[in-house]
């Protein structure tokens, strides 16, 4: 029992039934900076040196002996070592006839809590940067309307009427993906494939994307391209996200290549590429790449679309790489599930 104890992650602190402390695993000793030997049968509150944001020890707030009869434990709370480090702690009482018999505390690092919170507060600030910018567009030309619509001819209010309708689909965009985000994490991400040409596709995401940009956008078909069993909506965004993010972090042209999965691959389906004529990814960085608020380079964006684009591709079935591209840059390769699974 002692081993067993002693290979825990968590810190253990049993205490008997007069309050005195009857074991210490090697977690614990080291969280609280005592020695085992020098603790056995000292005062659980001597031993325990816990305190609360109002410097309340444990044992003072907690009072592990008194209390009703149906009382068994404590749930986990947020406690400080004596270092000043932040533990969860969470305690069971063990009762014989309604009276405490034993009473197990057992701490855990609060490091994992807090890099939760890091990643909390990242995803905070990133929503708030990224919509902080097409809300001052759709404000300022709003506002704009509003203030000078009698000296604006129809052609500067058809012009501040597209800039915020652009300005309103992105922000629609934006909160799409962050819901999306948000179900990829929980497992609750609904598709609705059903058979669909990747070529229609690419190329309606092409023509929309390319009112936006003087880059080349280039799509090559490559042979008979066979229907792929995907989300229409969940392929557009996935490729969306490809294509603009080849935009922002290459030069040059953009490719997408589509073609039927080659024999010798074993893998049936189609084979998509994105490739761009930027710097590339370095090969040591390339699983970060699918990480949330992951960036490259210089030139920003929200670090959670190719989070976001792997998780659509895995959960459709499909298999996504990062290359090098044959003319320098990036190349995004995935492997889409085909329509007919024979």
């Amino acid at each position: 029992m002692s081993d067993l104890l002693d290979a825990l992650p968590d810190g253990v602190v049993v205490a008997d039934a007069d309050g005195n402390v009857a074991r210490v695993n090697t977690m614990a000793a080291r969280m609280l900076g005592v020695a085992e030997a020098d603790v056995l049968g000292a005062p659980l509150a001597d031993v325990l040196a816990l305190q609360d944001q109002d410097g309340i020890p444990w044992v003072s707030c907690t009072r592990p002996y008194e209390g009703i009869h149906t009382r068994t434990g404590v749930p986990e709370q947020s406690w400080t070592l004596p270092d000043g480090s932040e533990v969860l702690v969470v305690a069971r009482f063990h009762r014989r006839e309604h009276r405490v018999d034993q009473v197990v505390v057992s701490m855990r690092s609060g490091r994992g809590r807090a890099r939760l919170d890091r990643e909390r507060s990242d995803l905070v600030a990133t929503v708030a940067h990224e919509l902080r910018s097409p809300l001052t567009g759709v404000k300022g030309f709003v506002q704009a309307l509003l203030n000078r619509w009698d000296k604006l001819n129809d052609e500067q209010k058809k012009l501040m009427l597209t800039t915020v309708h652009s300005d309103s689909d992105r922000l629609s965009r934006l909160i799409a993906e962050l819901l999306d985000v948000a179900r990829i994490d929980t497992g609750r991400l609904a598709l609705h494939p059903r058979p669909s040409d990747p070529v229609v596709l690419v190329r309606r995401v092409i023509a929309s994307v390319q009112a936006g940009t003087a880059r080349e956008l280039l799509v090559v078909v490559e042979g008979e391209v066979p229907q792929i069993l995907v989300d229409p909506d969940k392929f557009t965004q996935v490729v969306t996200n490809l294509v603009e993010n080849a935009l922002r972090h290459g030069d040059g042209r953009v490719t997408i290549t589509l073609a039927e999965m080659p024999a010798w691959s074993g893998i049936p389906g189609v084979l998509m590429t994105v490739d761009d004529q930027g710097r590339g990814i370095p090969e040591d960085i390339r699983k970060r790449v699918f990480t949330k608020f992951w960036k490259h380079g210089e030139r920003g964006g929200s670090g959670l679309g190719m989070y976001l684009v792997n998780g659509l591709v895995r959960a459709h079935g499909g298999v996504l790489d990062i290359e090098d591209a044959p003319g320098g840059g990036a190349r995004i390769a995935i492997a889409w599930p085909p329509a007919d699974p024979d």
